[in-house]
């Protein structure tokens, strides 16, 4: 996804527009005080905006007026006459007026109590899940959808800079926003053509793509998925709206009583129904909130008409304006259908009002409603792989016959002006940086391959000291049916040479039919998560951490070799018959032993482990959106839960395998959404292992030993530190997005995110092992060899955190705190964990 991004960045083309009226400036008081969210309208009509914490508003209308109304409560509504077509930077100044009852006219909130705002609110909860196609058994409409990407705060400064020197053209027009004000330039277009279909009674619903372009991408399903996670669909009627990642209150909540204060403002027949006017803005600053208004009839308390903009002061990174606008049909008295969706973001580095950034705009209409046409079961059921390149492919004749919304010229010139950019050798310059920085590798297309991931090139550990690494993989397209990949990597301290390589080939799309083989010779941080991982190729963070809080010489040298064959019979429902053959040993046996009782070696101790394997896996992942149709996809969703059982069979003496033995786990991860209270992520994970096996087969509880935050591991356990044959344990983390520090004044400005978490885990080990294993566990900080010792049997391990996310936006600190087991050997009490991440 951060491509898209990146390359919005370095696509810039030409757009033009006109309208009749245009209007901004600053309200204050008289004290030049700036008043926020009063009203702003054309006279006579129902065209208006509410003005920003700042006080500062703009306006615009495609008719012509002379006059317009403002107006807040505790204040002289002041008409003021508009001299021109076009009136930028007005100072307006309202007088304060009679002080109504119950309100604070200072802090602008609103009564809860004889407000007939708050009364007509509760009657649209009465209604509301009798509203628009919830009131039919099954539905059925036709879907445009048009997303447009522009440049803004376009400034002679920027049009000189050296970075569009060569591509000066792109500049000849602009245009400015509706919305806010501010001149543009459309960089990316994107429209899609979709039959929607929905079943009320089985709560199914379908969605057939008939036809998606973009302007000189082609069939980038990369972008489109970028734009369907960007602007996912949603109900104004939900109590809550998730945007970016992030849950605001609805204006139509039922808790929005406490969020938004209410006034209702006027009344007005809207195609010829009679419609009540209600103002919102939020009681409190730095929440998820919105300001603006809604249109809502007298009689079925249906929406006619609703306007949202973000609250400037709103914890989100990155994006500076949200701006929602939502208009419904009159289809009969008593129903109100969704015609036109349109929703504008401001993408920027802060939000001062002067910064550049990148609009993101969504057109969608909706035409041709049908209903109570029931479709059977199984039309409903998804395909496992759908993938139709006519699509993408469609000629002019079917966009002409198709769009609800004709493009305008400008619109059209999209297309052909990214044409002429392509060709520009500055821009394909900087299209390649963008592409390196967001995937990690660098193309070479002459010869289909690709170099990386660049990111993984350095790492450090106590074994190999510095390491360098370099990689690649095969490379045709996204969707290629074969890939191979594979690396080489040399420590400058044990000098040796590791390799890895593997190979995967596709062969029925359709049920996704893979084979994958693999050889993988190098040295790992075994111990790091309790369930298998199946990537031949897979090395963990903690191998090569270049700054941990202890030793990292509890290394394995592995050798392992792997052949699977997998398919999705159902949709996100993944089996997987796979086997393995690998040989371990300690990669630095003078600190760290592998090795176990063998009365059948020469001193009846044997420190290399030989094993055959064979597994059987079921994965499910429902909700899971996933984008490319070859032998590798991409996840473009991370809300959706996962289930994953595995079972593996040791097979004694085949290929000299040295143990008998059968290991059964389950891995459980559900991800919560707590309302606007923020998300709840739980993992939970248990498995047993039937058998005697040597402690490179055992389940060791993962430890965390390095500075940066492992996902699943314990932070003051190290390595080794609790093995197990037989375990339980229970991940729980909260992140309340900055819910409880917008409530503390010096520390609201901050936008600074709170997160708790706890961790714990039950294991045992028997007594078979353990004295199997008497060698191995001599060489680690054991109290003493005993099944108490060993696993954290007698009573749970526990740890909890406490965490301060979104620091200076990228970064995130957890502070880490041991539960028990604190007299263990080199017990660490604290901690500190760091991570950096680009959140919203």
């Amino acid at each position: 996804m951060k491509t898209t991004l990146y390359c919005f960045l370095a696509l810039f083309i030409c757009y033009t527009g006109y309208s009749q009226t245009k209007v901004s400036g600053l309200i204050k008081d008289k004290s030049g005080e700036p008043v926020p969210f009063a009203n702003v309208v054309f006279k006579n009509s129902i065209e208006g905006t509410i003005s920003n914490e700042d006080g500062r508003f703009y306006l615009e209308s495609d008719k012509t007026y002379d006059v317009i109304i403002v107006s807040f409560i505790g204040f002289t509504t002041k008409e003021i006459k508009l001299e021109k077509r076009i009136n930028y930077k007005m100072e307006i100044v309202l007088e304060e007026g009679e002080k109504l009852k119950a309100v604070v006219v200072v802090s602008g909130k609103q009564s809860k109590k004889n407000n007939p705002a708050i009364d007509i609110l509760r009657k649209i909860w009465k209604r509301k899940r009798f509203n628009g196609v919830n009131q039919f058994k099954q539905y059925a409409y036709d879907k445009y959808e048009k997303v447009e990407f522009d440049l803004n705060t376009i400034d002679s400064a920027m049009m000189k800079s050296r970075l569009f020197r060569g591509m000066e053209f792109i500049f000849e027009e602009i245009d400015t926003s509706s919305v806010t004000g501010k001149t543009y330039l459309p960089i990316f277009i994107n429209e899609a053509v979709s039959k929607v279909y929905g079943d009320n009674v089985k709560n199914k619903v379908k969605e057939d793509l008939l036809g998606n372009k973009n302007s000189g991408f082609s069939s980038n399903e990369t972008i489109t998925a970028f734009i369907k996670d960007l602007y996912a669909d949603y109900d104004i009627y939900d109590n809550y709206l998730k945007f970016f990642d992030k849950s605001f209150t609805s204006p139509l909540s039922r808790t929005g009583i406490n969020t938004y204060n209410y006034v209702l403002a006027d009344t007005a027949y809207i195609d010829n129904k009679y419609c009540y006017n209600i103002i919102f803005y939020p009681r409190r600053k730095n929440e998820l909130t919105f300001k603006g208004d809604f249109w809502v009839n007298d009689s079925t308390f249906a929406i006619k008409k609703i306007n949202l903009q973000a609250s400037k002061s709103a914890n989100i990174n990155w994006v500076k304006e949200i701006y929602i606008e939502q208009e419904f049909d009159v289809i009969n008295d008593s129903v109100f259908l969704l015609k036109r969706d349109y929703m504008l973001s401001d993408f920027a580095l802060n939000k001062k009002e002067k910064s550049k950034g990148v609009y993101g705009k969504r057109t969608t209409l909706y035409d041709n409603y049908v209903f109570d046409e029931e479709k059977p079961a199984e039309f409903y059921s998804e395909e496992i792989n759908p993938f139709n390149e006519e699509i993408y492919e469609r000629d002019d004749a079917f966009w002409q016959e198709n769009r609800m919304e004709k493009l305008n010229k400008d619109e059209q010139g999209v297309y052909k002006m990214l044409d002429t950019l392509k060709t520009v050798p500055k821009f394909k310059r900087l299209y390649s940086l963008a592409s390196i920085l967001a995937s990690g590798y660098v193309e070479f297309d002459k010869y289909n391959l690709d170099y990386g991931p660049i990111f993984s090139t350095f790492g450090f550990n106590d074994v190999e000291g510095i390491r360098v690494r370099a990689g690649g993989r095969t490379y045709f397209g996204p969707n290629d049916k074969w890939r191979i990949e594979g690396y080489g990597a040399y420590g400058f301290r044990d000098n040796k040479f590791k390799y890895g390589i593997s190979g995967k080939w596709l062969l029925d799309p359709k049920n996704r039919l893979i084979i994958s083989a693999g050889n993988r010779r190098d040295v790992e941080q075994t111990g790091v998560s309790l369930t298998v991982n199946d990537n031949v190729l897979g090395r963990s963070f903690a191998s090569s951490a270049l700054f941990a809080s202890g030793n990292s010489d509890r290394l394995t040298d592995i050798n392992l070799s792997t052949f699977a064959i997998q398919m999705e019979p159902w949709k996100n429902i993944t089996m997987r018959l796979g086997s393995s053959y690998k040989t371990m040993r300690s990669a630095s046996p003078t600190t760290f032993s592998l090795s176990y009782i063998d009365p059948q070696a020469p001193n009846g101790i044997n420190d290399r482990l030989v094993q055959s394997e064979v597994n059987f896996s079921i994965d499910m992942t429902p909700g899971r959106k996933t984008i490319r149709h070859g032998v590798e996809r991409k996840i473009v969703n991370d809300d959706f839960p996962r289930i994953y059982l595995n079972y593996s069979r040791g097979v004694e003496g085949l290929f000299n395998s040295d143990f008998n033995y059968s290991r059964v786990q389950l891995f459980y991860r559900q991800p919560f959404q707590v309302g606007g209270f923020g998300r709840t992520y739980t993992t939970l994970e248990a498995g047993k292992t039937f058998g005697t096996v040597p402690l490179s087969l055992l389940n060791v509880v993962p430890g965390n030993q390095a500075y940066f935050s492992i996902h699943n591991t314990f932070s003051q356990l190290n390595f080794y530190e609790f093995v197990t044959d037989t375990y339980t344990s229970l991940h729980v983390e909260h992140n309340f997005n900055g819910r409880l520090f917008s409530r503390i004044p010096f520390l609201r400005k901050l936008n600074l995110r709170e997160i708790v978490g706890i961790r714990g885990v039950w294991g045992s080990i028997s007594q078979e092992n353990v004295d199997m294993n008497i060698p191995a566990f001599q060489s680690l900080p054991f109290r003493s060899i005993t099944t108490e010792r060993i696993a954290p049997n007698n009573q749970i391990y526990w740890e909890y955190s406490l965490g301060i996310g979104n620091i200076f936006k990228v970064f995130r600190i957890d502070f880490n705190f041991r539960g028990n087991y604190k007299n263990n050997i080199d017990a660490r009490q604290f901690g500190v964990t760091g991570a950096f991440g680009f959140h919203f």
